[in-house]
């Protein structure tokens, strides 16, 4: 990483892509590592990483810092612009003040986050600095329902050119176009699960003439990510063991099959709306198996992260209703069950009853997850609740942090590009549907189809 000192009161970072991310599991409640990010006037690709409890404050609604210390009066005007036409050129979700406030600035935070080749920076500090497919896809569709499509294209894209040809995506990437980040981590393979639904959300807010074209151009990307999706399927219908958000083993969990749904449905949806008939029944047929395996070993058991109810309430719970799949009663029963076990006394949720981290500390994207669920099930009052929480733990600046801990202060990284995304997504769906992932016929089982025992009652904290 190179340093800059282009803000008079600030040591600001430049960066360029470096430094090893180890995967920390503790007991210990974080600190906070950033205050945000902002836009160096003069080089608009360079991002400045505010450090820490700086007491500096953006231009209006824009990426640049006052006072912008050794940038010209023209750069800085120049900048706060294109900041501005940017904002205009799409929507910015949330009603009131705060709402409005933590939409714009997660909004400039992803248009920083983007890099011009379409890599996604999870989290501006060193172990953070890498493309996640997971968090770009979201940041992609995020980006597409507020009207920034080109940017969504951009990363979509980027994630076409570095699939591997077995159809599935490394851990990270190096954002400057270096490739894979060769640490030894495993495949995650949610990944072919979240790009496809990435583009069919991308292509569902923008059904346009030149949209239809572009989708026709990520079609391998789409046919090779479902291939390894429903190769990935065993005998009994649910996907291989493999590392899920967590980051944390290598198990089944509704983690990894949840995304996998959403995307053999998304990609036979794609393969309908090109025309490609075999294609879009096979990865239906697939879609169905994976569903059913899904209700059989998760379902029966309230949704819990591993497929037997020892394993305590997970976030990813929410990965199975809208946008990503249709609601039922017992879906939404075992959401408000594990929002309930997971939700810490100051606010904000813990990822799952089995967390192997610090259970005091609150997990922003995990939050926005609830969000996004409840407001996409109605429950509207529910996700106001949990986001005007997001909306009071962000850092001075306006970021959003990746943590927040006991004391209610911000921790980690901020801004967590995901977590952004899930906000974003969450507050535009409080004002209307988002795009959802079509569910082919015959693959939605019914409630109790293929139960084969009573359902258990959610295991708790």
């Amino acid at each position: 990483m190179a340093l800059t000192a282009a803000v008079a009161v600030l040591a600001a970072v430049l960066v360029t892509g470096a430094g090893v991310r180890t995967v920390m599991h503790t007991s210990r409640a974080p600190r906070l590592l950033t205050e945000g990010i902002a836009a160096q006037p003069c080089a608009p690709q360079d991002v400045i990483i505010v450090p820490a409890h700086r007491d500096v404050r953006y231009d209006g609604a824009s990426s640049v810092l006052l006072p912008a210390a050794g940038a010209t009066p023209g750069c800085t005007a120049a900048s706060v612009a294109a900041s501005e036409r940017w904002l205009a050129a799409g929507t910015v979700p949330g009603t009131g003040p705060a709402m409005r406030s933590m939409a714009e600035r997660a909004l400039l935070d992803l248009h920083l986050s983007v890099r011009p080749d379409g890599a996604v920076v999870a989290g501006w500090y060193p172990g953070w600095e890498y493309a996640w497919p997971r968090d770009s896809s979201w940041v992609a569709v995020a980006l597409a329902v507020t009207q920034h499509g080109a940017d969504a294209l951009r990363v979509l894209t980027f994630l076409q050119k570095e699939q591997s040809r077995d159809g599935t995506w490394a851990a990270r990437y190096e954002p400057d176009g270096g490739g894979p980040v060769r640490d030894g981590r495993p495949v995650e393979l949610d990944a072919v699960g979240w790009v496809p639904w990435a583009v069919w959300s991308w292509y569902g807010a923008d059904r346009s003439p030149a949209a239809r074209r572009e989708l026709a151009r990520l079609w391998p990307m789409v046919s090779a990510a479902a291939s390894a999706a429903e190769q990935s399927l065993t005998p009994g219908g649910l996907p291989v063991a493999a590392t899920d958000y967590w980051e944390h083993g290598t198990q089944v969990t509704l983690g990894t099959a949840a995304p996998l749904l959403t995307g053999l449905r998304a990609a036979a949806g794609i393969a309908g709306a090109l025309g490609r008939k075999p294609a879009a029944q096979n990865w239906s047929d697939a879609a169905a198996r994976l569903s059913t395996s899904i209700q059989a070993s998760f379902g029966c058991y309230g949704f819990n992260r591993l497929p037997d109810d020892s394993s305590g309430p997970d976030a990813s719970v929410t990965f199975l209703g809208p946008p990503f799949g249709p609601a039922s009663a017992a879906l939404e029963h075992a959401e408000e069950a594990a929002e309930r076990a997971l939700t810490l006394p100051g606010g904000g949720v813990l990822p799952g009853a089995d967390w192997p981290g610090d259970t005091d500390t609150a997990w922003t994207a995990e939050t926005a997850f609830f969000a996004l669920f409840n407001a996409g099930t109605g429950e509207h009052g529910r996700a106001s609740s949990l986001l005007s929480w997001l909306a009071a733990h962000r850092t001075a600046l306006g970021a959003l942090p990746e943590q927040v801990t006991e004391a209610g202060r911000p921790a980690s990284v901020a801004p967590l590009a995901w977590t952004d995304a899930a906000v974003l997504l969450a507050q535009a769906a409080q004002l209307r549907p988002l795009p959802a992932t079509p569910v082919p016929p015959g693959g939605q089982p019914a409630a109790a189809g293929g139960c084969l025992l009573p359902p258990l009652t959610v295991v708790g904290r």
